[in-house]
């Protein structure tokens, strides 16, 4: 959530750095300020009129004791008359209250002014590129065609268990899902400083509004119903992403600042019903229902927020050139950004079957945009409560990645080499066609 407070000092500025988006949001400004103004100035009034009714008080004893019963009984109609118009001025600011925050959550967050200006992904700059793209001298083979021949995916068995946007990994398939999970895990953990949690995967609506999923998104996810008890449902969400669970940990806590950094890193499957989006229909792992994905999160002093995105940032890179892949990261615009952050960067994988970049990570500063929808705080040396910068980013997802390994790893014969630092993890250098 912005800050209310930069938007009535400085509404024109937050105008134009929401205009920026180009959705259009800069327009409910205005709203919002009038809003804030009937409820400030009920707030106010009320102050007031308590004021006045504590001095009628206090004067109606004064005149019961001196027997001058009529004009106590006249204060008593006024205290009366006040608590009446208290009672209508309380109401008043508490709906302006409440409509204003409804429209304020509506809001998504400033960008950074480092951020360009664009309206979508084909304006966002290129910043760096890790290696080089692989060169075959024979023709390569998609990843759906490495999986069916490898026996790794069974995507026609899995559409027919849960319908089309779910995979089935078989056999070496599934250990490998399997092995890139545990090497992410211990990589952060183990390199990066990192503390490992497992969280529910099912949250309640309040988590999702914490990090700005909710209400703008609320038609992209899978509502949980216990049972048959329709009343259930919506209590519940299937999670998108483990930033969900993880970045509301500590939301209405006040932490002491020696606690910060906070990092934490989760493995957990991510549920998406991907509304209007197109592509699943397909057959392949590039636009799915239900994806793992090793997520990390950090909750760092404000003025240490931006050195820690750069750090995290170099941490999810870590995955790939330890996989060996070509990637390049780009910048999102104002334009692409998503709802909560204030800058991104976005690393994508070279796919020599899809002939194309694939976003394997985005890793977001959301600045205290989350932290002020969570009323997570921290209190600093000098006793000032301050809310911090939360981060997410993958670390990395998955099947994106599994779909950029097999194709740049694979042989002529149809065969993947496994890339060394896997290597342990599942016992084999090379994943060869079955007979």
């Amino acid at each position: 959530m912005l800050d209310i407070k930069l938007i009535r000092d400085h509404p024109d500025q937050v105008k134009a750095r929401l205009a920026s988006r180009g959705a259009g949001d800069e327009t409910h400004i205005d709203e919002v300020l009038r809003l804030d103004d009937i409820r400030r100035k009920a707030l106010s009034e009320v102050e007031q009129l308590k004021s006045q009714r504590n001095k009628a008080s206090k004067e109606i004893g004064m005149l019961m004791a001196q027997k001058k019963l009529d004009e106590a009984e006249a204060r008593k109609k006024e205290t009366r008359d006040l608590g009446d118009r208290i009672a209508v001025l309380d109401k008043e600011a508490q709906e302006a209250d409440e409509a204003r925050d409804t429209l304020m959550l509506s809001l998504p967050n400033l960008p950074h002014p480092s951020v360009p200006l664009g309206t979508s992904a084909a304006d966002n700059p290129e910043v760096r590129v890790h290696g080089e793209k692989p060169h075959f001298d024979f023709k390569p083979l998609s990843h759906v065609q490495l999986c069916e021949k490898l026996q790794l995916v069974d995507f026609a068995r899995g559409a027919k268990l849960s319908g089309s946007g779910f995979l089935l990994y078989t056999g070496w398939g599934a250990r490998l899902e399997r092995a890139l999970i545990q090497f992410m895990l211990d990589l952060h953990t183990r390199e990066h400083g990192y503390t490992e949690v497992s969280p529910p995967y099912m949250v309640g609506p309040k988590c999702l509004v914490g990090v700005g999923q909710f209400p703008k998104f609320a038609d992209q996810y899978y509502a949980v119903q216990e049972g048959l008890d329709s009343s259930t449902l919506g209590k519940l969400y299937l999670i998108p992403t483990a930033e969900t669970p993880v970045a509301n940990i500590h939301r209405e806590e006040l932490l002491p600042e020696r606690q910060l950094p906070v990092r934490y890193c989760a493995y957990t499957p991510c549920f998406r019903g991907e509304a209007g989006a197109a592509g699943l229909g397909t057959r392949g792992m590039i636009r799915i229902h239900q994806f793992d994905k090793v997520e990390l999160i950090q909750i760092v002093r404000a003025e240490d927020g931006y050195g820690e995105h750069e750090k995290m940032l170099s941490h999810a890179e870590r995955v790939l050139q330890a996989m060996g892949l070509h990637y390049r990261i780009v910048l999102l615009c104002t334009g692409d950004m998503g709802f909560a952050s204030a800058k991104t960067w976005d690393i994508e994988v070279w796919s020599p079957g899809q002939g194309e970049y694939l976003e394997v990570s985005s890793v977001s500063n959301c600045e205290d945009f989350q932290a002020r929808r969570m009323n997570l705080r921290y209190k600093t040396e000098t006793g000032e409560n301050k809310f911090p910068h939360v981060l997410n980013g993958s670390g990395t997802a998955l099947a994106r990645l599994f779909v950029a390994l097999v194709e740049n790893h694979q042989n002529a014969d149809g065969s993947v080499n496994i890339p060394v630092p896997l290597r342990p993890y599942l016992g084999v250098d090379r994943i060869d066609p079955r007979p």
